[in-house]
């Protein structure tokens, strides 16, 4: 990363940077005007295209672009020739438009230095060319609802900084590469009915097993045989591990087993788990689902989205779609319809098992369910304001302004439902999210937070007296839930979306964080809508707390209860009583039981 900014320093592109525009603008048909009306090319001042309608320049007085940022304009035309002359670009955002044709085969020539990169919801066709491959910086990938076909170059699985990928909605078949780096969950595939292998179903046909077995058997050789290695020099050298205080400790080989059981593949298992055959079959696990959150109607929920039209789209998650829905009454209630992915299947479950089971007062409602052979639904309370990541970062055109009296309150409220999660929710478990955002916190009609997308949640019953015990929870998950909330507080505090601030890397971050913290310039951090509020002493202690839940070392970082406690007490410093604790509600949730054996954990 540093020497990409080093390249970036000594190249001056101030005329081909205008080039590069220019050509934009004038190979786009601009329905409504947007770039007509502000892109004036006539003013030859330094500094004068950045000014200009979604282009971020690397200085406001230097014609240097740094985003080009033009979602949702009606554009129309093809994949913009000339993008090459902005030689600085490292971001290129062209999603909701109209744009048609194939992407240019020779795009990593073009976008030498992208790291995020969004043609979604076009209608671009042809085969994803394999020089995408090339684009060694490329931290986020999104070619979704397109009309691309063919397969997914297989190279691109050499991306090493890849961390977003998502094609969905296209007409890709195939194997899916193989991501050596990140892992790509399979909802970034979804609505490809030819993709197969990795974490969707496996590849049919005896080329394709070979393949993947040969690929499945190489890689769980090598991996056995490095973890030997490291199993066998360890338990002689330091053969106990110590988690945390009071010196209790687990052995190595333990630790690797947990490591490699976490980050295993499961979807060979999915078919043959109790849960899903006996949602299918309605059996005891609805039942059980039942007793906690009614099962609704299709045909009702179908008819109350209006067919699930397009019209009624709110949202875009990455297991299915959102919906407003409406009864004749005139009460409104959201639909998640996930894709149609048997491994979603599990994120599902997850859902039920956590927000139909929990209730507080900073966790999204769950107010039913519905499935049928090939529908699977889940309903919630409906959110007036949205979520945070869209108040946070308006499109343009938009005018949403969020005070720091609203964005504290998310602060308090986010941080005392995950510390009840963490330690409160239930005498038998402990949930940890671990997929904390901006844009899984929803907003109701009093910017009350709710905490949404259970998808990928770890239920721990932290009571069991194997080694896996709680004070290593501590140190692993919820860490890692802490890590991001402390992400979502410098999101509220600065402005900057987080996606810049961890996408290159958690080191740069720590970094930024260090020289936040001995710089008399923090002010330069802040969200400049909050300067001069009368709340910036606030702000700084805020800040602080932000500073310490990323904390590159785990073990340094609070608890999110020390986090709530500490948040809270900056409110009563201000005359205001917490209250909303009064609100909360305690409902036990129990692991499911797997054939007489006591479950543990459960990840997804």
């Amino acid at each position: 990363m540093f020497s990409l900014l080093a390249t970036f320093t000594v190249t001056s592109a101030t005329h081909t940077d205008i080039a590069c525009l220019k050509s934009i603008k004038d190979s786009m048909i601009d329905p409504y005007g947007s770039l007509n009306t502000t892109w004036d090319f006539s003013n030859n001042t330094e500094g004068f295209i950045c000014r200009f309608m979604g282009v971020d320049c690397w200085h406001p007085d230097e014609n240097r672009v740094l985003n080009i940022r033009l979602s949702a304009l009606g554009l129309k035309g093809q994949f913009p020739p000339g993008i090459e002359n902005c030689k600085s670009l490292t971001g290129l955002d062209l999603s909701r438009n109209e744009l048609q044709g194939p992407i240019p085969a020779d795009i990593s020539k073009r976008l030498s230095y992208i790291t995020n990169l969004d043609l979604s919801y076009n209608n671009f066709s042809g085969e994803i060319p394999s020089s995408i491959a090339n684009l060694s910086f490329l931290n986020d990938l999104k070619l979704d609802n397109n009309k691309l076909t063919g397969p997914i170059p297989p190279e691109m699985g050499l991306l090493d900084r890849i961390k977003v990928f998502t094609v969905t909605s296209n007409r890709l078949s195939g194997p899916v590469p193989n991501f050596r780096r990140n892992n790509i969950p399979a909802d970034s595939f979804a609505n490809n009915t030819g993709l197969c292998g990795g974490p969707l179903d496996p590849c049919k046909g005896h080329s394709n097993e070979f393949y993947s077995s040969f690929r499945t058997g190489f890689a769980a050789g090598y991996t056995v045989f490095s973890v030997s290695v490291i199993v066998g020099f360890l338990s002689c050298c330091a053969p106990w591990v110590h988690v945390k205080k009071r010196n209790k400790k687990i052995t190595i080989q333990t630790m690797v087993m947990l490591i490699l059981r976490k980050n295993r593949k499961e979807a060979d298992s999915l078919s043959a788990s109790p849960s899903f055959e006996n949602i299918h079959g309605g059996g005891k696990e609805i039942s059980m689902f039942e007793k906690k959150v009614p099962r609704m109607s299709y045909t009702d929920l179908k008819d109350a989205t209006n067919n699930f039209s397009e019209n009624n789209i709110i949202g875009q998650g990455k297991i299915g779609m959102l919906y407003k829905a409406a009864l004749p009454s005139g009460h409104l209630f959201a639909v998640k319809k996930l894709h149609s992915c048997r491994i979603l299947e599990e994120q599902f479950v997850l859902e039920l098992k956590t927000l139909g089971s929990l209730r507080h007062v900073n966790l999204l409602q769950l107010l039913g369910f519905s499935i049928t052979s090939k529908h699977w639904l889940l309903v919630y309370k409906y959110m007036p304001n949205g979520n945070l990541y869209d108040w946070l970062h308006p499109m343009e055109g938009q005018a949403k302004i969020m005070e720091w009296t609203v964005r504290f309150k998310v602060a308090i409220g986010l941080a005392r439902g995950l510390a009840w999660l963490h330690q409160e929710c239930s005498s038998t478990i402990r949930v940890f999210h671990l997929n904390i955002s901006s844009k899984c916190i929803l907003l109701d009609q009093d910017f009350e937070p709710k905490l949404s997308n259970f998808g990928e949640a770890i239920i721990v019953n932290p009571t069991n007296t194997s080694p896996l015990n709680g004070e290593f929870w501590d140190t692993a998950f919820a860490k890692e839930d802490v890590y991001g909330f402390g992400v979502v507080l410098l999101e509220l505090i600065t402005g900057v979306d987080s996606s810049r601030m961890t996408g290159s890397s958690n080191s740069l971050l720590n970094e930024w964080i260090s020289h936040l913290l001995t710089s008399s310039k923090m002010y330069d951090a802040i969200d400049k809508s909050l300067v001069g509020q009368g709340f910036d002493d606030e702000i700084f202690q805020l800040l602080k707390v932000a500073c310490n839940c990323v904390d590159s070392i785990p073990d340094r970082r609070p608890t999110m209860h020390q986090v709530y406690k500490d948040i809270r007490a900056m409110r009563e410093r201000r005359g205001q009583i917490d209250d909303a604790e009064i609100l909360v509600q305690h409902h036990e949730i129990h692991p499911p039981s797997s054939k007489g054996k006591s479950v543990e954990i459960e990840m997804a």
